[in-house]
């Protein structure tokens, strides 16, 4: 399984979480019961491979943190979708922009380069392009805004920095 693979997953399990009012935790193992999950599979390509532990974990981390920190993030993307209430966003570009923004915030591991690429790629699979453009213009212009001398490089793709921390 691949990383974009299982930041889909997580994305869609933040959609459900978001849409039922239960916390990640509460539907996490049983969506990944091989039971559930051998379901899935036979209803969706993306549910193909079973994820192996270090997925799960990234899958699992990704997902609690969308949801724990869901105010902050939320607040962030009301502030840059100039003129939007988060209430007129669609709920799947809603996940999409909080799993990057809270990649970018909060996972070391992923640049902030490929956090809004992996976002822009993974939102054409669901929205429609004004959608689309208008989730990039969000995540660039929160870069800009948060983190102005990393912006360049990240809406570039040219940076090879872990994203920076929270406060940074």
């Amino acid at each position: 399984m691949t990383r974009t693979t299982a930041r889909e997953i997580a994305i869609q399990l933040g959609f459900a979480a978001a849409a039922c009012g239960a916390a990640p935790q509460e539907i996490f193992d049983g969506f990944f019961s091989h039971e559930h999950y051998d379901t899935l599979a036979a209803e969706d390509e993306l549910y193909s491979e079973y994820p192996n532990k270090k997925q799960l974990e990234y899958i699992r981390t990704l997902t609690a943190l969308m949801y724990e920190k869901r105010d902050e993030i939320d607040a962030y993307i009301e502030r840059y979708a100039h003129g939007w209430k988060r209430e007129r966003i669609s709920k799947t570009a809603l996940a999409v922009l909080r799993c990057a923004i809270c990649e970018i915030m909060y996972m070391d591991d992923v640049p902030a380069s490929a956090a809004i690429n992996e976002a822009v790629e993974l939102d054409k699979g669901y929205d429609e392009p004004e959608i689309v453009a208008f989730v990039n213009g969000i995540l660039g212009g929160f870069m800009r805004g948060e983190f102005p001398a990393q912006a360049e490089a990240a809406l570039t793709g040219a940076d090879e920095q872990p994203a920076p921390e929270a406060g940074e």
